[in-house]
């Protein structure tokens, strides 16, 4: 079995697709899609996305200290893309796609897409300039999710939202279930009597 080598790259797929709404110190907002997202740390909760310096919405983020990462489904993904592709220098993104925003509880400038099953507020601790992208490290001021995802256990059902994925310049439905976390070493119990108790 023969291999290629390539020049150094990004081929760390897949990533969620999500879209960023922020806003500025004069009211004004926007979305942008970013992939280059992820978490960092569990205890504080800690999120990161890297963001190119020339797009619109870096300096919004810079300025105030705040983003919201919105968890995208596969009825979202055309918008999801558009307001990847389009910069909000050019258009108003709230307007040309239907999102609604909607109020953060725990930031004062960025609002939540209410269309979105999952809205995580963040707040900036740190920028790392690294490149072509500056990263904003972030801690997790609250997370909104929709009420329509909740069973009758009140458990949130996030793998019923349709997830979608962002790999190699493709958009993606997460599919099937193939495990749980930790199966493989769960002891299974099919086979076993049940003890009743009585001898």
């Amino acid at each position: 079995m023969s291999r290629q080598l390539w020049k150094p790259g990004n081929m760390l797929y897949p990533l969620p697709a999500v879209m960023v709404s922020t806003g500025d110190l004069k009211g004004k907002q926007n979305i942008l899609t970013v992939a280059w997202t992820g978490t960092i740390c569990t205890n504080p909760a800690m999120v990161y996305i890297s963001v190119r310096p020339e797009r619109y919405s870096y300096q919004m983020i810079k300025n105030t200290g705040e983003f919201v990462i919105n968890l995208t489904t596969e009825k979202l993904v055309k918008v999801t893309d558009y307001c990847g592709v389009r910069s909000g220098k050019d258009v108003n993104k709230w307007k040309e796609t239907g999102l609604t925003p909607g109020k953060a509880k725990n930031l004062e400038y960025a609002p939540i897409i209410q269309e979105c099953p999952v809205n995580i507020e963040c707040r900036v601790t740190e920028v790392k300039e690294l490149g072509s992208h500056h990263m904003f490290i972030a801690e997790v001021r609250g997370v909104q999710v929709d009420d329509v995802y909740m069973n009758k256990t009140n458990k949130f059902e996030l793998n019923k939202t349709g997830l979608l994925a962002y790999s190699h310049g493709e958009y993606l439905s997460l599919g099937n279930t193939l495990g749980t976390f930790g199966y493989s070493v769960r002891k299974s119990t099919k086979g076993k009597k049940k003890s009743t108790g009585k001898k």
